[in-house]
């Protein structure tokens, strides 16, 4: 049996110890995904779901719990190995696309494969082959500002994928987007998530989209709860 990608054990996050300003955000949290898997997280504004995405993917350490991504437990890795682990094998979306505007949407999506070790031409031949597949081959010269929303974030997307992650993570990645976009970016984003048997959690307000995943979970009190 293969390994979950994503196994979270008794997350533990607050802020502020020992002050009247004292927020406990994560309490004892516990979530698994399995390989293929797309499940999506709903919660309240405020609940925690962006400190429960940047745990997930090391951005930020849990209080306590472990973290563990296909079988290894990478809680107490030090900055370099962590830095090394979100390169290879996590991918991230936003709900601004965080594209680098002075880069064609081909070089946006190349450099995170530079920084992993791909040649110029390997990268450049992978982000092409992804920029063909959202339907966007004709857009890898224009820079962002020369893109839609929707353009943009489908980009934002090829990056994330870039590397070929083993784990998604999208906080409220259409958010930003009217529903028709909304709905074009989301189902390409199934498609390239079917197609590579990642396993992808997706943060979302948008409780249509959420019933199209897999599993719909909530975030409410410090812990994950299937949702109603």
């Amino acid at each position: 049996m293969n390994d979950p990608v994503l196994d979270l054990r008794g997350l533990r996050k607050g802020y502020n110890p020992g002050t009247p300003g004292e927020v406990t955000v994560l309490q004892g949290l516990d979530l698994t995904l399995a390989p293929g898997e797309v499940v999506a997280l709903v919660a309240p504004s405020g609940a925690g779901k962006s400190t429960l995405l940047h745990i997930a993917g090391l951005l930020d350490v849990a209080d306590a719990g472990a973290v563990v991504i296909g079988g290894r437990d990478v809680t107490g890795l030090n900055d370099r190995a962590r830095t090394a682990i979100r390169r290879r094998d996590i991918g991230f979306v936003y709900q601004f696309h965080h594209l680098l505007p002075e880069f064609s949407a081909l070089e946006n999506i190349a450099l995170p494969q530079r920084a992993n070790g791909a040649s110029a031409s390997q990268a450049a031949q992978r982000a092409r082959a992804l920029l063909d597949d959202v339907g966007l081959a004709a857009r890898a010269d224009h820079r962002p500002a020369a893109l839609s929303g929707g353009e943009q974030q489908r980009v934002a997307f090829c990056r994330a994928l870039a590397n070929e992650p083993r784990l998604l993570l999208a906080d409220e990645p259409t958010g930003n987007l009217d529903p028709a976009t909304s709905d074009q970016v989301f189902d390409v984003l199934m498609r390239l998530v079917r197609a590579t048997g990642m396993a992808a959690l997706i943060a979302t307000h948008n409780l249509d989209l959420a019933a199209r995943m897999d599993r719909v979970l909530r975030l409410q009190d410090g812990r994950i709860t299937p949702a109603a």
